[in-house]
């Protein structure tokens, strides 16, 4: 699956640097994620603090009306939480490679348009790092074994709205993680990212 997600990252890069018909606009995405990684272990659900992160990447534009497209992403994302009980305060903060397909309906000018949009979305956790109760940071750990930080593969919904201005769309989304995350199970543990997005989006201008 990690090398499915590596191949279609390159093909999308290289579509998007390339002449394509006039039906099929790529574009770009640069944005901020503002998340929280939702924590239960033995019934007791620990707080998470929002973290601060970023997302980039590229899109294709499809148009299906003149009103709904179709639109493909893959995102470099960034996400994670700070966790404080009482005694300690620990962190931790994955960095996935991100597809999603987006359904888009847009009303309004040629200058100006209000789109709503939503579309489910797989993840695969490529980096990241942890902070311990001690200070000390280190490399995520993906695997299903109980010694690992977290399972490597995510999934979920987005959906959104934004203001499309001459061809820049300007957008906040929430993404719902629906995949437990952890890879611990004899304590009845859960794991669950929840995200909010703001991006900016531009299409490619071309030559």
């Amino acid at each position: 699956m990690r090398g499915y997600l590596k191949s279609a990252f390159m093909i999308l890069l290289t579509v998007a640097l390339t002449d394509l018909d006039a039906q099929v606009k790529p574009g770009y995405i640069f944005g901020m994620n503002l998340s929280t990684i939702t924590l239960k272990t033995n019934g007791i659900s620990y707080n998470p603090k929002t973290l601060a992160a970023i997302h980039y990447g590229g899109y294709l534009e499809v148009p299906v009306t003149s009103n709904l497209t179709l639109r493909p992403n893959l995102l470099f994302s960034a996400k994670g939480s700070v966790y404080k009980t009482d005694t300690a305060e620990f962190s931790i903060s994955p960095v996935y490679i991100e597809v999603s397909v987006l359904t888009v309906l847009s009303i309004g000018s040629d200058k100006v348009k209000i789109s709503l949009f939503a579309g489910p979305y797989l993840a695969c956790g490529m980096s990241g790092y942890k902070i311990d109760s001690h200070g000390d940071m280190k490399d995520i750990s993906y695997g299903s074994r109980e010694y690992n930080d977290l399972k490597p593969f995510d999934f979920g919904l987005n959906f959104g709205a934004g203001v499309n201005i001459k061809g820049i769309l300007i957008s906040a989304q929430y993404g719902m993680g629906l995949a437990n995350l952890s890879p611990v199970t004899m304590i009845d543990s859960e794991m669950k990212n929840k995200v909010i997005g703001i991006s900016i989006c531009s299409l490619h201008s071309g030559k």
